[in-house]
């Protein structure tokens, strides 16, 4: 990757975008330096202009944006790196710097929700209890869901129909990450089957 970090004084802007829901996530800027480390570590350091020094977001948070991908744009001078946050990425507690995600990436959020009550059980959540049952339950919930959702459809209750087509995405999404997959995985295959 070629970028030319002379226009900006030895900086080149950087959009933060999130890998899946496609949301911009944050604006930073890089030097030489930042963009070696990020590529070798794997996650975003930037340059901080008021700090002047190097920066890894997410070191004292420990909120990290995982490296994705990344790209230059025509000119050589600024970089979209698509990232997997591993948490809220803006110091004020939101997802993005621009205010909270829109409504667009919600199930993608829920996504990452529902992986924090995997790995951070609850007594008080359903979710929790969903992972403590086993594959074989959350499976079974899909399978239940999915009944309901063709009996609603039948029916002329928008209101039902939508509550049911919401219980199965939900388990779905939970019956995904019981078998540690995403729905990043899924549109992979989606994306796969439409390129041939």
């Amino acid at each position: 990757m070629n970028v030319d970090f002379s226009k900006g004084d030895g900086l080149v802007p950087v959009i933060i975008q999130h890998y899946a829901t496609k949301t911009v996530l944050m604006l930073g800027y890089m030097n030489a330096e930042a963009l070696a480390k990020t590529q070798i570590e794997e996650k975003v350091t930037f340059y901080s202009r008021s700090k002047k020094r190097l920066w890894t977001k997410g070191e004292e948070s420990g909120n990290f944006l995982a490296l994705k991908s990344m790209q230059i744009d025509c000119d050589n001078d600024t970089l979209l790196i698509q990232v997997e946050p591993a948490g809220p990425t803006c110091h004020k507690g939101t997802d993005t710097c621009f205010g909270n995600a829109d409504a667009s990436g919600f199930v993608h959020q829920l996504q990452h929700i529902i992986e924090d009550r995997k790995a951070n059980p609850s007594e008080k959540s359903y979710t929790t209890s969903l992972f403590e049952k086993g594959i074989n339950k959350i499976a079974q919930k899909v399978g239940e869901e999915a009944v309901e959702i063709v009996i609603e459809a039948k029916d002329d209750n928008d209101d039902l129909f939508l509550n049911e087509a919401a219980d199965l995405m939900f388990h779905y999404l939970v019956l995904l990450s019981a078998k540690n997959k995403s729905l990043g995985d899924v549109e992979a295959v989606l994306k796969g089957r439409h390129q041939s």
